[in-house]
C-alpha cells in the first residue's frame, strides 16, 4: 500500500474541444454511453440493472472516463458524486468541515419527492450520523465508550453460543440457506441481546428493521414500532438498570437527552447488523468457493481470519455510503464540486483502486489499510469493527466446525447478489452437509 497523499485539484485549462485522446469521448465513454445506464452528461446511473449487474467493472470504466470523481445519478435521475479513488475518499473522511454530513445542507432538496427510495438514508435525524463538529464529537464519545465496556470475551462466547443454536436448528436436515437461516440472524440475535431484548422482541426488530429500509408505505410503520422498542428499553434501563447498551448510555455522565439516546440506539442496531451478516455471508462464500480457503476449511483457524480481511477488500459489505455534502465551492481532483453538492463515499471502489493497489487480487491484500469502515471523524466508533470481527469470527468458525463438509449447492458462478449499491451480500447460499 502506498503512502496517503491528499489529491491536489488544479482548475483544468480552457479549450474548444476535447483534445486528443480525452478519455470522455473514446472507447471507454462508448462503453458507458446509452441505454438504461447513463444519463445527461455521461452521468451513470447508479440505481440501473447494469451497474447491480458488475458494480467492479462499472467502477473500472468510471475510472477510465471521469477518473477518481465521477457524475452519477441516484434514483429518480438525482445527480450526486461518486468518490472512487482511495486518496480522493481518504480525503473527504478527513475534511469534515469541507465536506460536512448534515444532510440539510443539500441543494437537491426540492427535486426528491416524498417516496423516494433513499430518503431514509439522507433524511436528517437527531441521530449521531447527521451530527458534526463538538457535537458529533460528544455523541460518538458516548457510543465508543458504552461500547468498550462490553467484554470481548463475553461476547465471543455468546457468539458462539448463538452460532451454535441456529446450527442445531437445521444441522438434522443435511441443507441449509446460509443467509437467511443463519448470516442474517447470528449478529441480529447477538446485537439484539446486548440492549438486552427477548427472543420474540428480537423478531419483531427484525422484520420492522428490514421494513423501515423498504419503499411503500410501511416503512414509516415499521420505523415507528422501532422507536417504541427503543422507548421501551429506555424505560426499562431507567427503572431496572443494568449492564445493558440502554442502561450504560443513560448512567453515561455527558446526559444525553432520551431522544438522542433513542436514535444513537437505532443507528447502533442498524449498523450492527446487516453489514456484520453480509461480512459474514461474503467470507462463508469465498471460503467456500476459493480453492486456496477450502484446502484448508479443517486446519488451521488462519485461514477464517484471511478471508475476513479479503472480504473486506474485495468484497466490502458497504460498497457505497450516502454521504457527504461540500460546505463550500472547491475541487476534488480537478472536479469542480459546489457548495451543497452530495458525494457518495465508493468505499469498495476506492479498496481496490489501482493507484494503490496496481498489482491488486485477490491474495494480495494481506494489511488493514482498507476504508471498508470509513475514516476520519465519521467513521465507525473503534469499538464496533471489533465487536463486529468477533461476531463474524465466531460465526464462520463455529459453522467450519460444526460442519466441515458443508458446501454450495450451485456452482460457484451462479451464486448471487443482492441488488443493492449500497450492501454487498449474497441473496442465497444454499448448502448442504453430512445431517448430525
Amino acid at each position: 500500500m502506498t503512502t496517503h497523499q491528499h489529491p491536489s485539484p488544479q482548475e483544468p485549462p480552457g479549450q474548444d474541444g476535447p483534445p486528443p485522446g480525452c478519455p470522455a469521448h473514446g472507447p471507454a465513454a462508448g462503453a458507458l454511453a446509452g441505454g438504461e445506464s447513463t444519463g445527461p452528461g455521461g452521468a451513470v446511473r447508479m440505481h440501473s440493472p447494469r451497474f447491480q449487474r458488475d458494480p467492479a467493472e462499472l467502477y473500472r470504466l468510471l475510472r477510465r472516463v471521469h477518473g477518481p470523481v465521477a457524475p452519477i445519478l441516484l434514483d429518480d435521475d438525482v445527480p450526486a458524486w461518486l468518490v472512487l479513488g482511495y486518496r480522493e475518499v481518504h480525503y473527504v473522511t478527513s475534511n469534515s468541515e469541507l465536506f460536512a454530513r448534515d444532510s440539510r445542507r443539500w441543494h437537491a432538496w426540492d427535486m426528491i419527492p416524498a417516496n423516494w427510495p433513499l430518503m431514509p438514508y439522507v433524511t436528517h435525524t437527531p441521530s449521531v450520523l447527521f451530527k458534526e463538529g463538538a457535537e458529533h464529537q460528544r455523541r460518538a464519545g458516548v457510543i465508543t465508550d458504552v461500547l468498550s465496556q462490553v467484554d470481548q470475551f463475553e461476547l465471543h462466547t455468546t457468539s458462539e453460543r448463538v452460532a451454535d443454536a441456529l446450527i442445531d436448528g437445521f444441522a438434522g436436515t443435511g441443507r441449509a440457506e446460509l443467509m437467511a437461516d443463519y448470516a442474517s440472524q447470528v449478529p441480529l440475535r447477538v446485537v439484539a441481546g446486548l440492549f438486552g431484548l427477548d427472543l420474540e422482541q428480537i423478531f419483531q426488530l427484525e422484520r420492522d428493521m428490514a421494513g423501515s429500509l423498504d419503499e411503500g408505505p410501511g416503512a414509516l410503520d415499521a420505523y415507528m414500532r422501532i422507536h417504541a422498542t427503543m422507548v421501551g428499553l429506555l424505560e426499562r434501563g431507567r427503572s431496572r438498570p443494568g449492564s445493558d447498551v440502554p442502561s450504560r448510555m443513560l448512567a453515561h455522565p455527558a446526559g444525553l437527552e432520551d431522544e438522542e439516546i433513542i436514535q444513537d440506539m437505532i443507528s447502533i442496531m442498524a449498523a450492527g447488523q446487516q453489514p456484520t451478516s453480509n461480512w459474514i455471508g461474503n467470507t462463508l462464500r469465498l471460503m467456500l468457493t476459493d480453492d486456496r480457503f477450502a484446502v484448508t476449511l479443517s486446519g488451521g483457524r488462519r485461514s477464517v481470519g484471511q478471508a475476513l480481511n479479503e472480504v473486506l477488500w474485495a468484497d466490502t459489505p458497504t460498497q457505497n455510503f450516502v454521504g457527504r455534502w461540500a460546505a463550500r465551492d472547491t475541487q476534488l481532483a480537478g472536479v469542480r464540486i459546489r457548495k451543497g453538492d452530495c458525494l457518495v463515499l465508493g468505499l469498495a471502489a476506492a479498496n481496490t483502486d489501482p493507484e494503490v493497489q496496481p498489482d491488486f487480487s485477490a491474495g494480495s491484500v494481506g494489511n488493514q489499510a482498507h476504508l471498508s469502515f470509513s475514516h476520519g471523524e465519521h467513521r465507525c466508533p473503534v469499538p464496533a469493527p471489533e465487536m463486529a470481527e468477533v461476531i463474524a469470527r465466531a460465526a464462520v468458525e463455529v459453522l467450519l466446525d460444526r460442519l466441515p463438509d458443508v458446501m454450495l449447492t450451485v456452482p460457484a458462478q451462479e451464486v448471487e447478489w443482492r441488488p443493492s449499491i449500497w450492501m454487498r451480500g449474497p441473496a442465497a447460499l444454499p448448502v448442504e452437509f453430512t445431517s448430525i
